[in-house]
């Protein structure tokens, strides 16, 4: 039988509070905390914490404060790459950026999702889906993007987006919901 965090990682119907997924959310959140209580020039600890919480980064990254993840461990960052102010990434599913990607303030990521079913719904239980950022993307100010989502190649999306669909490589979008505007040539 799998466990409840091998079903959050496969993206089945999982209990997030059990005991295993509860203790890996602390761990990420004590992280969280301590980076964010961090000056702003104490660049090497706050690089080692993030390259400790991350599953994957490249060299040449940064976060800034205010940053919080539910686990830290599903978020791959590539090259140059920028979170600026009071970012959220819910990640019981991986979450992928590229490289050269650009995030403005106060923009969410969120993974998990719950059922439609009221009855399963107030179990408790939730699912997750993977969202990938592709390279050389840069993501408008309080842009949310939902479970699922892909944003391809050179893309730029406009601030107060709702991502609830794939973006293809090359264009600009924006909107509530979120929708090609144009082609970048």
């Amino acid at each position: 039988m799998n466990t409840e965090k091998e079903k959050m990682l496969s993206g089945e119907l999982y209990d997030p509070n059990c005991e295993e997924l509860v203790k890996d959310r602390y761990i990420a959140k004590d992280v969280c905390y301590k980076y964010n209580n961090l000056k702003p020039s104490e660049l090497e600890e706050r690089k080692k914490l993030i390259k400790d919480l991350f599953g994957k980064t490249g060299n040449n990254i940064t976060v800034e404060s205010n940053f919080w993840c539910d686990y830290g461990y599903n978020i791959e960052v590539g090259e140059n790459f920028y979170i600026n102010h009071n970012c959220v990434i819910l990640d019981a599913a991986k979450v992928e950026f590229g490289d050269n990607v650009l995030i403005a303030p106060n923009c969410g990521f969120y993974t998990a999702a719950h059922p439609l079913d009221t009855s399963t719904r107030n179990k408790g239980i939730e699912f997750a889906k993977p969202i990938k950022v592709g390279n050389n993307v840069w993501i408008g100010g309080n842009v949310i993007v939902l479970p699922g989502v892909e944003i391809g190649d050179n893309v730029v999306i406009g601030a107060g987006s709702v991502v609830t669909k794939n973006i293809p490589s090359n264009v600009v979008a924006y909107g509530n919901p979120c929708k090609v505007i144009r082609n970048i040539d």
